[in-house]
Formats: C-alpha cells, structure tokens, sequence
C-alpha cells in the first residue's frame, strides 16, 4: 500500500465524513484523484464502510456488557456466531484465545433485559456465561494509526 494511502486512511479514520476536497488540501491531490483513491481502497475492502457514532444513553440502551461464553458440550459443532448472529442487542462477537470460545458485546436497557439476553444465548447457542458490565467507557474506537 502506498504511502499517500495510508495518510488518507489516518485521515478518514479520524473524521470519516471528511471531503474529498479537504483530504485534497491535506495531501497534495486534486479532488478527483482523491476520489479515485478513496474508492479504490473500498473496492479493495480496506475501508469497509462508515458509521455514526451514537450515544447509547441518549437512545435509551446504557447499559454495555461483555458476555465470555463456553460452550456445554465441547464437542458440539463450532456455530455460535451464526447461532447468535440475528439477536439485536449483540454489537459484537469475538473469537478468542483462552478459557472461554467467544466473547459478546451486548447492549441493552436495563439490567432486567440483560438477564433476558443472558437467556437467550444460554438456550440459543447451547453455552454458558460470564458477565462483565462496564460502568464507565472513558475512551473508545481509538483509530490504530495506519501513517
């Protein structure tokens, strides 16, 4: 990958709604060949997509937790994550390294409804839990510097 590539992937991985004109003041190139370079590293898959970053509070969905789960039966069929992969309040599902299969991002109003998704996986996916809830996030979504 090229150098003036991965300063436009630095800049879009700071403010993602940037310009094309503006990443062209900010690295020496016109509009339209900023344009081009942006949509090939889409068409590559290097830049994946886009997003808003809500504010969960605000939404009515404050409370975040991280859901470890292990399977019961060991020598079940791998399928938790296309098992899980429809229930709305999960944000994420990571295979991992250690005691526990996978680990899952949960979000959801209150403690009664993450006793409800507790649940649901348990019966869904055939596994069993461990719960971290988070109190306070002082930082995420760092972007991992690409320059």
């Amino acid at each position: 990958m090229e150098d003036l590539d991965r300063h436009i992937l630095g800049l879009l991985s700071h403010d993602g709604r940037m310009s094309f004109t503006d990443l062209g003041k900010a690295t020496g190139l016109s509009t339209s060949a900023v344009h081009q370079r942006v949509r090939r590293l889409e068409e590559r898959g290097v830049i994946q997509g886009y997003r808003a970053v809500i504010n969960h509070t605000a939404v009515g969905m404050p409370l975040l937790a991280f859901i470890s789960i292990t399977p019961t039966d060991p020598s079940a069929p791998d399928d938790v994550p296309d098992r899980l992969r429809g229930v709305a309040d999960l944000e994420a599902c990571h295979s991992v390294a250690g005691e526990e299969s996978y680990i899952l991002k949960a979000r959801v109003p209150s403690p009664g409804d993450l006793e409800d998704l507790l649940a649901l996986i348990r019966s869904s996916a055939n596994v069993s839990t461990r719960t971290t809830v988070v109190l306070s996030t002082p930082w995420e979504e760092r972007s991992h510097p690409v320059e």
